[in-house]
């Protein structure tokens, strides 16, 4: 028999079990990109243990992880080791695991094999979208994604190490590719991305509602969710009430200032669910530790900021910054330690410290 959407009693018994979850969205500095992450010849075990150490010293609880569909088409078996291998050191530092199955954000056409090296100065310019265009819109796909998600969901369904699954990273969303043009081309593929984005999603619709049921068709103990994002009127997402319809918890993105923030979380309590904030700290958008951990540890809303170690995927630049010089931003956007694990910020750091006590 196949499971449905949780009841608002079962999600709610679920969460009062959990602690005040806090995190990151994570991916080792020597990484560009999901692909890079996890492929044989770059896991790099090393680095992962040693920067989920300075997580937990910062008293994070909780990682948000991205995996691919290609990986588990090229070696099933040799990815689920290394995610066994990842688990295992993640809960030797006393931090539980979110992991993302599909996403709709960034750069199209996702390949196995070596990665492109970081552009100078710019923002997640290697991340891959999972499956990508061309697979969405391909229907003899359809079988091998549904064994991905039953493979992997099977395998770590039970497992105490995963906190939740989060199915779908912002479906819908093909606008963010147009932030790494260059000035004079950016607004204007912006609104055509925008324009696109309202009317095209038909594709990545099929997909969530089959991964949702495939997820569910393996029961696994851990909730089910996908996140709404662009959460002001003029940006609003069109595949945002299916996330709600089929989440267990509600997951959302919030890179706004406190008091945006303050009504967003108010409508979203609303529901009754559990909320799990998934992306959230752009430091130039005056969405801040300081200012949005508060606020969510009070009604303890899980928070999974973007970004702890800068690196490869050089998040500390803003989606719409460019110094193609490679130099360091005036403002970091996201990140919270540099490659050596000292603090952007001391005085960020050590109120981390103490909010997460």
């Amino acid at each position: 028999m196949t499971e449905t959407k949780w009841s608002i009693e079962k999600a709610n018994e679920w969460y009062r079990s959990q602690p005040w979850l806090r995190g990151c969205n994570f991916i080792p500095s020597t990484a560009i990109n999901q692909l890079e992450m996890w492929q044989t010849e770059t896991f790099d075990l090393e680095t992962i243990d040693r920067e989920l150490g300075w997580a937990a010293d910062l008293g994070l609880n909780a990682m948000r992880v991205y995996l691919h569909d290609l990986l588990w088409q090229q070696d099933a078996a040799g990815f689920k080791q290394r995610i066994d291998q990842y688990l295992t050191v993640a809960e030797k530092h006393g931090i539980k695991t979110i992991f993302v199955l599909f996403d709709d954000c960034w750069h199209d056409h996702p390949r196995l094999g070596t990665q492109p090296a970081p552009r100078p100065g710019v923002h997640n310019s290697g991340w891959v979208k999972g499956p990508g265009t061309k697979v969405l819109k391909d229907p003899t796909q359809c079988q091998r994604l549904e064994e991905y998600v039953k493979d992997i969901i099977t395998a770590y369904g039970k497992d105490q190490r995963v906190v939740c699954w989060d199915i779908y990273n912002e479906p819908g969303n093909n606008f963010l590719i147009s932030l790494n043009l260059p000035s004079v081309l950016r607004v204007a593929a912006m609104l055509w991305q925008l324009i696109r984005h309202q009317f095209i999603h038909g594709p990545t619709k099929r997909l969530m509602r089959h991964a949702f049921a495939w997820a569910r068709e393996v029961h696994p103990e851990q909730p089910l969710t996908a996140g709404l994002y662009y959460l002001r009127p003029i940006l609003g997402a069109k595949l945002n009430p299916l996330c709600l319809a089929l989440s267990d918890v509600v997951s959302f993105h919030s890179y706004f200032n406190l008091k945006e923030t303050e009504n967003i979380v108010a409508k979203l309590e609303k529901h009754g669910r559990p909320l799990v904030c998934t992306e959230y700290m752009g430091r130039n958008a005056g969405s801040t530790f300081e200012t949005i951990m508060p606020l969510y540890k009070e009604h303890k809303i899980a928070a999974i900021n973007w970004g702890l170690v800068a690196g490869k995927t050089q998040t500390m630049y803003s989606w719409e910054d460019y110094y193609p010089d490679g130099q360091e931003p005036p403002l970091w956007y996201h990140d919270i330690l540099r490659p050596d694990g000292t603090p952007y910020k001391y005085n960020e750091a050590q109120f981390i410290k103490r909010i997460t006590k």
